[in-house]
């Protein structure tokens, strides 16, 4: 039979990778808080939509949360109507978001300590990775559990990864991912402005990078497929991008190591929130670059 699987949080990432999940023979039991990411589970067969995370743990063998905060995943796992609060659940929560390392370690010790198991597993490859399955997974937890849910993290991402036994590892990896996908969006978006206030049209400026050492995650991805086409459409929020960046700070600092480059595009992406453009898109970043530059990356006529 096919474990039963819970799953918490059915955003623009936790929704696809639900549903991955389910279409590969699991019955779920869902909850979000937002009804209208319940709405396309609710005539599925075999899938049971939960009021509380408490109602998807008495329903499920395997718990996935896939949460915006790392508050929320402690509510979630740990609240008064908390995965914690089943009584007959000894299954795994397996979190999919980025919550940083100081609450994971907390969720996994409290959630341990009832006998329940805890995978530490945050994800990358955006929307297109959750729904093609392709995302990369970074995990971390008791080998154990790694190998006794390694198919099931397979069917989510194609690349998966074992960080090490202690809970936090493969979020101190996720940090370290986004550090690096936020400053090439930030510094990118930056270097085009230069280029367009030069006279060169940003789109060619993108294929030339492209064929150089120039090249990186957001001139191969975002910034074609979203700046330029004026689409924001990553489905990622600025001020949530902020939060990982804010994390991966925090992380820096506690283990002692400087870093000059990063914190500049940390408060780049402070910069972002404070100018209004926190609950847009987290590639509004280069509207603000626009603005204050006082050029366009887009094309009226490239949006779609």
């Amino acid at each position: 039979m096919s474990e039963r699987i819970g799953f918490i949080g059915l955003g623009h990432m936790g929704g696809p990778m639900a549903r991955r999940l389910h279409g590969a023979g699991h019955p779920l039991a869902v909850c979000d808080v937002n009804a209208a990411a319940l709405a396309p589970f609710a005539d599925r067969a075999e899938v049971t939509v939960c009021g509380t995370p408490r109602a998807v743990a008495e329903a499920a063998d395997v718990i996935f949360a896939s949460l915006p905060e790392p508050a929320v995943l402690e509510a979630v796992a740990t609240g008064e109507d908390g995965i914690i609060a089943a009584a007959g659940f000894r299954g795994c929560l397996i979190d999919l978001s980025t919550t940083g390392v100081t609450v994971s370690r907390r969720v996994a010790a409290a959630l341990t300590a009832r006998g329940i198991g805890f995978l530490d597993a945050p994800v990358s490859g955006g929307i297109r990775g959750a729904e093609e399955g392709t995302l990369a997974v970074m995990c971390a937890g008791e080998a154990a559990l790694y190998e006794a849910h390694r198919d099931l993290l397979g069917i989510i991402g194609k690349n998966v990864f074992y960080l090490g036994a202690e809970p936090g590892m493969g979020q101190a990896m996720k940090l370290v991912n986004n550090i690096l996908s936020s400053m090439a969006l930030a510094a990118t978006s930056e270097a085009l402005a230069v280029a367009a206030k030069a006279g060169i049209d940003p789109a060619l400026a993108v294929d030339v990078l492209n064929a150089g050492s120039g090249s990186n995650s957001a001139t191969l991805g975002q910034i074609p497929r979203q700046v330029l086409t004026g689409r924001f459409q990553g489905g990622f929020l600025t001020k949530h991008m902020l939060k990982d960046v804010k994390l991966f700070e925090e992380l820096a600092e506690s283990l002692g190591v400087p870093t000059i480059v990063c914190e500049a595009n940390v408060n780049a992406w402070r910069h972002a929130v404070a100018e209004g453009y926190g609950d847009d898109d987290f590639t509004s970043i280069a509207k603000m670059v626009e603005a204050r530059g006082g050029v366009r990356l887009r094309e009226e006529s490239r949006a779609t």
